[in-house]
């Protein structure tokens, strides 16, 4: 662990999840996503039944491989557990899988999936891929801010929010605007950066209209 930033009621860890989550309490929820090692897939232009789209050009090296014991760690320290990418991970059969229809079909995957840890059913989001331009994207597989705000409404008493793969910090923001407290790691400095930068914005945003 390198940094930990304290933004209103969120705690923000720069560094490696393996060193970091051993020392954390326990949550309510765990709202995460974490690497589908699929990096080789991202590489250039792509060709879809639509057209062609060019995935990212960039360092994917952080998700050459997926990481089951750390999101094995991470799903026993909450009450309650939602894993995007979840099918890519030996978790326990769950009925309960959550979908982001992206309304698209070129070269990308028209959805996504989310394990769920409870016996939830199962439900859809329908929200274009192409809507995360107005949200301004930071991170390759960042997902859209009303997407997890949808995510953490299936469990309104969830108070302790903590996401092991933060990313861009996009479920802090979500903790943010909804009032709850969040714990998020994240091991890249340029992302963690940007994190800090998007929930500073969200509770500056809520000063404003106060």
């Amino acid at each position: 662990m390198s940094r930990i930033e304290t933004i209103g009621n969120c705690t923000l860890y720069l560094g490696d999840c393996r060193e970091i989550l051993p020392l954390l309490a326990r949550v309510d929820l765990v709202l995460t996503d974490p690497p589908y090692g699929i990096a080789d897939k991202w590489g250039g232009q792509q060709k879809g039944k639509n057209g062609e789209s060019r995935l990212w050009d960039g360092d994917n090296e952080w998700d050459k491989a997926t990481c089951p014991d750390l999101v094995e760690i991470a799903v026993a320290l909450a009450s309650r557990s939602i894993i995007w990418g979840g099918n890519y991970y030996p978790l326990p059969p769950s009925r309960g899988y959550l979908v982001w229809d992206k309304m698209q079909e070129f070269s990308n995957a028209d959805s996504e999936l989310a394990w769920c840890s409870w016996g939830q059913t199962p439900r859809t989001f329908r929200y274009a891929r192409a809507q995360l331009a107005s949200e301004g994207k930071e991170h390759p597989t960042q997902k859209p801010l009303p997407l997890m705000l949808w995510c953490l409404n299936f469990l309104p008493k969830a108070k302790t929010i903590l996401d092991p793969f933060m990313g861009s910090g996009t479920t802090g923001v979500a903790c943010a605007n909804m009032g709850k407290t969040f714990y998020g790691i994240e091991r890249e400095p340029r992302y963690f950066d940007i994190a800090c930068k998007r929930i500073e914005q969200a509770y500056a945003q809520q000063r404003l209209f106060a």
